[in-house]
């Protein structure tokens, strides 16, 4: 494991348009928001990690520092947030808080698969998952932040392709997001099925 602390930027700066209020806030079956329920995913992780929100702050963790969200997308979020100053740690957890169906022990695999595959924390270890790129729920090495502020890619994908990055296949089911209030009402109902 890293001897720096492990960081987590959790992203809750969209509006939620589709899901009738904004996602982070949202309810969720394991108690607290959607949003909240990611910060104890990763507290009882890494219980000296360092978390930031990136975006609105989260009704259940108020004592979050926040940063704001140009709301330009994901990838000028990310951008605008690596140019401002950072507490000291090896790798940020960079997830939306639309992926709710993380739990400890899918974190504490991810980052160890993580660690074995980039020991030095040199690149931004994402997802494929379904056979889609997955940067978002990936460890970003705070090393990368300079370069990732300068960026010129405005989308995710392009983003990620120009840093160093590397992709590992994930099949879990903590890697699909909750976009539709359909695809939220299946998620409510997983846990009474």
């Amino acid at each position: 494991m890293t001897t720096r602390p492990t960081g987590l930027l959790l992203l809750s700066g969209g509006q939620g348009r589709r899901m009738g209020g904004a996602k982070h806030a949202l309810g969720h079956p394991a108690g607290g928001s959607w949003g909240g329920h990611l910060v104890r995913v990763f507290e009882s992780v890494f219980p000296g990690g360092v978390a930031q929100v990136l975006g609105d702050p989260l009704p259940d963790r108020l004592d979050l520092p926040v940063v704001q969200d140009p709301r330009e997308g994901p990838a000028r979020a990310l951008q605008a947030w690596a140019a401002l100053p950072a507490p000291v740690v090896d790798r940020w957890w960079v997830v939306a808080c639309d992926q709710v169906r993380w739990s400890p022990a899918a974190l504490e695999a991810w980052i160890r698969r993580a660690e074995a595959a980039d020991p030095d924390s040199a690149r931004w270890v994402v997802a494929q998952h379904g056979g889609r790129l997955q940067p978002l729920g990936g460890w970003l090495p705070a090393t990368l932040r300079p370069a990732l502020s300068t960026a010129a890619p405005r989308s995710l994908m392009a983003l990620v392709e120009a840093l160093p990055h590397l992709v590992l296949p994930c099949d879990g089911p903590e890697w699909m997001d909750v976009d539709t209030p359909q695809e939220r009402q299946m998620f409510e109902g997983e846990g009474s099925a």
